[in-house]
């Protein structure tokens, strides 16, 4: 590693060969240039973290220069969300020697912070942190939503593109790995009796021991409250482990009861023989089926512990999947959307539902299977086909009937899907001004820039745009200020909050208002009270959606007349056009220059 007195960009002094101190000098400098060909920035800790010496493009990342980092600790570099995280980073490189694969994100002075690949390890009791830059995203909001906050542990789906691409890869090295399923029997149990902080620190804890027992941070999962997963060297003491997580969870039990930990390990063999998507879906199939069975009645012994099973019963499950969506076996069922104030219905979401008896059956399981295998972007474009068969069943000469339909932020990073959803509206220009999109899923989209290009050529066709689940996480801001929208719908969860709390109103007001400076026309969703319609009309939401006005149908003449039409200013009309003081919806319209 170079010296603590060299600055980046800056040349080594001649050295002089005669000199004993030039060689350790030379050295150091030819090791930083190699680092170099992988990062993006170096960075020397301390034992405390302190930056010792600070080497690479830090102006052009962070607005700031090498020299003015030295002395400040190197969490400042990161953002605050990502704080706890780098914190036990660093104790997990002291405590090894060495960390790979870990993911935080840079703070800047301006723009969005930047998602980073880092890299460490120890010397004597100092840290060498190299950073780079993800390359595959200027903005990696999938990053912040696939990390549970509590724990630090990876999502399941996260940690099986992780696991799958490790095992492949030390499998083909030669080295030993193996896979853990961990289930804390009695969990829910132990939440009961713990108060919030006790809880908080217990959840710590049991993240921490996980992330030490597997090969770095990012091989620990949670699957789901109790449940874990994790990669790690196929030497790990897996009795010890078990041991330590019931200690911790009697430790933190006022009754001393704690949980029984029961562990599975993935019979890894034959895997390398398995294609690397292949591995992280059988991954990803044993943490859902390990979500999906009740805690009560979950042993792990029910589960199929060989690699290979799983991936022959997701792959079965994704064949099954797919011939559902080429031959369109699902329906449309449509709830409307309709002025808050007037209760005139301006138009209808289209809702996927596979059994045509039970219009209210909600196709979350299906749906969240398509996202978690990769296979929502053919959905997408399928739901896309049945919105235009829906819309071409209906007068073309009334302007009554427009549909929203949505697309998942992962479909729009996908080319086939963009590629196949252009050329059906290309071949269907008479969908103008009657179909719109919602964007739902808004983590999924791993480059915003990319994202708000797609959503500009909608918009330039004539095509609204909506921006979904708006409110429900902190990131939310930060996707309205990046993507240029017609509509954006605040999330069921951000309004039944809003209406708790006495602040509540004018943060909600204030977000309409916000919305409204910037041209975008808000919808509440999840509106199922006359208080809430009240409550939302009151903070300035243009447009309402919600069982108040009709649970999602097969028919549309369910809603005519639409319930509780009474609790609206005058007689609803069914006209697109409002005539109210809520501004309609925005006509799409080409990308501003």
């Amino acid at each position: 590693m170079v010296s603590a007195t060299a600055h980046a960009g800056s040349p080594p002094a001649p050295s002089v060969p005669s000199s004993a101190s030039v060689a350790p000098r030379s050295d150091r400098d030819r090791f930083a240039a190699l680092a170099f060909c992988w990062a993006d920035l170096l960075l020397h800790l301390d034992e405390a973290g302190v930056i010792q010496f600070a080497a690479g493009a830090f102006s052009a990342f962070t607005g700031r220069t090498p020299p003015s980092l030295v002395g400040e600790h190197f969490l400042s570099l990161i953002t605050p969300e990502d704080g706890p995280k780098a914190l036990g980073y660093l104790k997990q490189t002291h405590g090894r020697g060495r960390l790979e694969g870990a993911i935080v994100r840079l703070s800047r002075q301006q723009g969005l912070p930047l998602p980073m690949d880092l890299s460490a390890y120890t010397l004597d009791g100092h840290c060498y942190v190299a950073l780079r830059l993800r390359a595959h995203s200027p903005d990696r909001a999938h990053d912040r939503a696939s990390r549970d906050q509590r724990t630090g542990l990876l999502s399941a789906e996260a940690f099986s593109e992780t696991a799958g691409r490790r095992v492949k890869a030390a499998r083909e090295a030669g080295r030993d790995v193996g896979v853990t399923l961990v289930n804390l029997k009695g969990f829910e149990d132990l939440q009961g009796r713990l108060d919030e902080s006790r809880a908080s620190t217990l959840l710590g804890a049991l993240g921490e021991s996980l992330r030490t027992a597997a090969l770095d941070a990012d091989s620990a999962a949670l699957v789901a409250e109790g449940r874990y997963g994790l990669l790690h060297d196929a030497s790990l003491d897996v009795g010890a482990l078990e041991a330590r997580l019931e200690a911790l969870a009697r430790g933190h039990d006022p009754s001393g009861e704690g949980v029984e930990v029961e562990t599975a390990a993935l019979d890894l063999h034959g895997s390398g023989e398995v294609r690397e998507e292949d591995l992280a879906r059988g991954l990803l199939y044993a943490m859902n089926q390990m979500q999906r069975t009740s805690t009560g009645a979950l042993s792990l012994r029910t589960l199929p512990t060989t690699l290979l099973k799983l991936v022959a019963q997701a792959a079965s499950e994704v064949t099954d999947f797919r011939r559902l969506v080429a031959d369109r076996r699902f329906h449309i069922a449509v709830q409307p959307i309709l002025s808050a104030t007037t209760g005139n219905i301006h138009h209808y979401e289209a809702l996927c539902r596979f059994e045509a008896t039970q219009p209210d059956a909600s196709p979350f399981r299906a749906i969240t299977f398509a996202e978690e295998t990769g296979l929502i972007h053919e959905f997408d474009l399928a739901m896309a086909h049945k919105a235009l068969e829906w819309l071409g069943s209906k007068p073309r000469n009334s302007d009554a009937y427009q549909l929203a339909v949505n697309i998942s932020g992962y479909s729009i990073g996908i080319s086939r899907y963009v590629d196949g959803l252009l050329a059906l509206l290309e071949n269907n220009p008479w969908t103008r001004g009657r179909l719109m999109f919602e964007i739902t899923e808004s983590a999924r989209m791993t480059d915003l820039d990319a994202a708000n290009q797609f959503i500009q050529v909608l918009r330039g066709l004539h095509y609204r745009v909506c921006l979904d689940d708006f409110g429900a996480g902190a990131a939310s801001f930060q996707y309205l200020s990046a993507l240029e929208v017609d509509v954006v719908k605040i999330d069921g969860s951000a309004v039944r909050n809003a209406m708790k709390v006495a602040k509540g109103k004018a943060f909600l007001s204030a977000l309409t208002e916000l919305c409204r400076r910037l041209g975008v026309s808000t919808i509440a969703e999840m509106i199922d009270s006359p208080e809430s319609l009240h409550f939302v009309r009151d903070c300035g939401c243009d447009y309402v959606q919600g069982f108040l006005f009709g649970r999602p149908s097969l028919n549309i003449k369910d809603f005519s007349p639409l319930p509780h039409e009474d609790l609206f200013l005058k007689p609803p009309r069914r006209r697109v056009t409002v005539t109210s003081n809520a501004p309609a919806l925005p006509s799409a319209t080409p990308p501003r220059a």
